[in-house]
């Protein structure tokens, strides 16, 4: 046997966003059906940043990634995010592939928030608000744009330049740079920011918004004013990562929410064991982590599509 090894340019090449949503939004429903197996996200914590590994399996997959976290690459024209993934098979354990997994994690982690934005987003949401114009921004408008009928795009950022990318980048869309605060009255938003202090004030939140709270993936990460937590429908992607470093973390280790207030996982409404929005007036949170199971998931599809090509590979064992 032989492992594929997956650079960039060949993994970002096979990735697509429908594919994505279709594989991220299947992981999560095998999850919460039993079929999958995740332990939990170990970090390595460093002064600059931290490193994370990830492992899963779902049905006829397996692996492993190692992604990093730092926010000061920016100023070095580096990404904040870089990942490599080991995808094995389940039966015997043989290394199939090594990918390049920094863009395949860029697009899981938009699929899952419009995912989780097709449950729980006012079905007429028509407007998408953007904070923190870093590259998460260009896949939640990418994913967003595939289940949404998007009229408007509000951006903020502190580097106005940032924004200026996004407009550039996106010429098929009314893109408008505006302040936070406006911002976040659109009908569905995404904080995308490494905030360790609340950027989005409660009384900046119109009844019926849908929040996709991103960033906060990591003790001590929070993005939100936990007075809107405490008036919203909170739904998280694993409960365990959630509560150890989402957006609920740091008001919980404050005292100021109970994991008891959580309404459900994502995985619960998509198989329909919980419902997702009920009415047109509350405010919904998706308190997004990022998990293993997407990750796996997406490398399974892209080492499929792979082996239909022609790439390199190696002996490994």
């Amino acid at each position: 046997m032989s492992t594929l090894i997956l650079d960039k340019k060949t993994v970002n090449s096979l990735l697509n966003m429908p594919d994505t949503i279709k594989a991220v939004e299947q992981a999560f429903l095998d999850y919460t059906e039993g079929k999958g197996i995740m332990p939990a996200k170990s970090y390595l914590l460093l002064n600059k940043g931290d490193f994370r590994a990830m492992p899963a399996a779902l049905p006829g997959a397996a692996g492993v990634k190692w992604v990093n976290v730092h926010p000061q690459n920016r100023a070095r024209s580096l990404p904040t995010i870089m990942a490599l993934f080991i995808y094995n098979d389940p039966e015997t354990g043989y290394p199939l592939a090594v990918m390049d997994a920094t863009e395949m994690t860029a697009f899981r982690t938009g699929a899952a928030a419009a995912i989780a934005a097709k449950y729980l987003a006012r079905p007429d949401s028509h407007t998408l608000g953007i904070v923190g114009a870093g590259r998460q921004a260009y896949t939640q408008i990418a994913a967003h744009a595939e289940l949404f009928k998007i009229d408007l795009i509000k951006v903020f950022d502190i580097m106005p330049a940032a924004v200026e990318g996004i407009i550039k980048s996106f010429p098929q869309f009314k893109i408008k740079q505006c302040p936070l605060e406006e911002v976040v009255t659109a009908d569905i938003v995404c904080t995308l920011t490494p905030a360790r202090l609340p950027v989005v004030k409660k009384t900046w939140i119109r009844p019926g918004t849908h929040i996709n709270a991103i960033g906060a993936d990591a003790e001590g990460k929070e993005e939100l004013e936990p007075a809107i937590l405490k008036e919203s429908m909170v739904v998280v992607d694993d409960l365990r990562q959630a509560t150890a470093g989402g957006e609920i973390n740091v008001p919980i280790a404050r005292g100021l929410y109970s994991p008891s207030e959580i309404y459900a996982t994502l995985g619960e409404i998509i198989a329909g064991n919980k419902p997702g929005r009920k009415d047109t007036r509350t405010i919904t949170i998706f308190d997004s982590t990022g998990i293993a199971i997407e990750d796996v998931a997406i490398a399974k599809y892209i080492y499929e599509k792979a082996k239909q090509g022609n790439c390199p590979s190696v002996e490994m064992v």
